[in-house]
Formats: C-alpha cells, sequence, structure tokens
C-alpha cells in the first residue's frame, strides 16, 4: 500500500517516527514534507498537496499531522475527494475507515503521544470499507455537495 505523509513544524517529529515505522512494516512511503524542521513552516503547504494526491488516488491513504490536528483536518477536507479526520482513539482510527470510507488520518503531533500514535495508523491503515448500503447512501450524500459547488467553490443550491 502507497501512503502519503505530512506534517508542519509541530507534527514534525512524529512524522518522522511514523515514516520510520511505516517503512519497517512494508508501506511504501511518500514523504510531502516538511523535511526539515522549521518554525515558520505552514501546515497547509503540505497537507493540501497530500491530500490532492489521496484524491487523485496518487497514494491510497493519508496521514496529515500538524500541532493539534485541527488544522490539518480542516485543510484536508477542502480537497474534493478527501475524507479527513482529526483521530485520538482505537475504535475511531478503524470506525472512519470502514463507515465512512475515510482515507485520510490527521493526528496532533503535540498532543498524540509517540506509541499511541503508532497504534493509530496502523488500526487505519488495516481497516477496510465496509460498503453497507446505508454507508453508500451517506457517501453519496456527500458528494453531491462536492459536486455542487461554483467555480469559486461556493456551494450552489439544489435545483
Amino acid at each position: 500500500m502507497k501512503i502519503g505523509i505530512a506534517a508542519d513544524h509541530g507534527g514534525f517529529a512524529l512524522k518522522e517516527i511514523i515514516h520510520e515505522l511505516l517503512k519497517k512494516q512494508g508501506y511504501e512511503v511518500v514523504d510531502f514534507g516538511a523535511t526539515i524542521l522549521d518554525d515558520t513552516d505552514d501546515y497547509p503547504d503540505f497537507v493540501i498537496p497530500l491530500a490532492k494526491a489521496v484524491a487523485l488516488k496518487e497514494v491510497e491513504r493519508g496521514i496529515a499531522i500538524c500541532g493539534s490536528g485541527v488544522g490539518a483536518s480542516i485543510a484536508a477536507n477542502k480537497v474534493s475527494g478527501v475524507r479527513a479526520a482529526l483521530i485520538s482513539n482505537y475504535f475511531s482510527a478503524h470506525q472512519g475507515v470502514e463507515d465512512d470510507d475515510m482515507n485520510l488520518i490527521c493526528l496532533g503531533g503535540r498532543v498524540t503521544g509517540f506509541a499511541s500514535a503508532e497504534e493509530l495508523v496502523l488500526t487505519f491503515l488495516k481497516a477496510t470499507f465496509i460498503g453497507a448500503e446505508r454507508h453508500l447512501r451517506r457517501l453519496q450524500k456527500i458528494k453531491e455537495l462536492e459536486i455542487n459547488r461554483d467555480k469559486n467553490g461556493e456551494i450552489m443550491e439544489r435545483e
């Protein structure tokens, strides 16, 4: 499985640890940066290219890390086709994939311990979308919202 990973300065240390873990587990890892610790960098510069790669299926799943994980989640979800969530517990790490087809996990580098992050990431990557009718129905409603945007990104009224 090809996995994309990205982090700003707030998630840099955790990204480096997760990157090594993934390689040891046999995953192919595409690192969208940051490649050096720079306290002045901005999470959208790394998370948005990662999210676009997820949406275009250049990577199968993504891992985005910033200080709290909130900003990374907000940025990633602006990209159509991305279903990202800030995850802090085991249940959500697998249920988000199984029920909601989550394709990008967000973590807080300043609030998620290394051991916990490893468990959450591996749980996320091993989970599979169930594809039950109710889940497909809900995802279709989200896809319709993404499609019903004008060129400026504004949500258009349904006819």
